[in-house]
């Protein structure tokens, strides 16, 4: 498959997040990554959470745009439009997401370093996979005539996953300016009557609906991870909810999936 340096490293890289897939999971299912709610000692010097979220998902803007020039399709617009809704979703991750922290009125606890450094070590790897498929190793975009209707059925998935997404974001982010419960209260309305982290859920829906969108093993790979890494954090947060705000909290709510889990 690989026959020459550049290709043997990105084909190593997307093996490599298959393989960080399974011991994250194992992991998250043991330990919840201490910032936000789960915060706790232990972990290190830390820093203002909307400085740590621009710092560690920056890759996935700055990256895929020094890379992807130098990609043979760059100027393809069918590549050009793969891309656009994967920047789309980080540039919003990386800045007006920490700018909405930043100006809520809780402030919440610093965001430790060494977790920060893990995500930005996670998110240079998913840039440069991410980019280097659609820019440069995927080669059938004049052969493919399903490339429409996948686009097409993709972009509606993760159009659906981003709105939730960035939805949930802002009614967490209002309970945080309201400052109840040491900044944080029960979610209420909308899809947060069926789990208790719709944020979660709207991304695990945006990357399905990007690796439609791609129909690539890289794509999949992310979709994969995420799962791996968000599902089994959903359940901690749903249990903090349930023992931390008790009877007030609905004990019907599933953690990320509604109606199963």
């Amino acid at each position: 498959m690989a026959s020459n340096p550049d290709q043997i490293f990105y084909y190593t890289c997307l093996v490599t997040f298959y393989l960080i897939a399974p011991p994250t999971w194992v992991g998250c299912q043991s330990t919840q990554a201490a910032y936000g709610k789960h915060a706790r000692p232990g972990w290190g010097p830390t820093i203002p959470p909307g400085l740590a979220w621009l710092l560690m998902e920056s890759p996935t803007v700055w990256l895929t745009l020094l890379l992807f020039p130098f990609g043979r399709h760059y100027t393809n617009p069918k590549a050009l439009l793969l891309i656009s809704p994967y920047l789309f979703h980080y540039v919003h991750r990386t800045i007006i997401y920490p700018l909405r922290l930043a100006w809520s009125t809780d402030k919440g606890t610093g965001f430790p370093v060494s977790v920060a450094s893990m995500g930005f070590g996670f998110n240079l790897l998913n840039a440069y996979v991410q980019a280097r498929w659609v820019s440069h190793y995927k080669d059938d975009y004049e052969s493919d005539e399903w490339f429409w209707w996948k686009f097409g059925g993709g972009l509606v998935i993760f159009g659906l996953g981003m709105w939730a997404n960035m939805w949930a974001d802002r009614v967490l982010v209002g309970l945080k300016k309201q400052g109840g419960g040491g900044g944080y209260g029960v979610p209420r309305g909308g899809l947060f009557e069926l789990v208790s982290c719709a944020n979660y859920f709207g991304e695990i829906v945006e990357w399905l609906g990007f690796t439609v969108m791609t129909w690539s093993w890289a794509a999949l790979a992310f979709f994969v991870y995420t799962c791996s890494n968000l599902i089994p954090r959903a359940r901690g947060s749903h249990q903090w909810y349930l023992d931390k705000f008790k009877e007030d909290y609905p004990k019907g709510r599933k953690a990320v999936i509604p109606f199963l889990y």
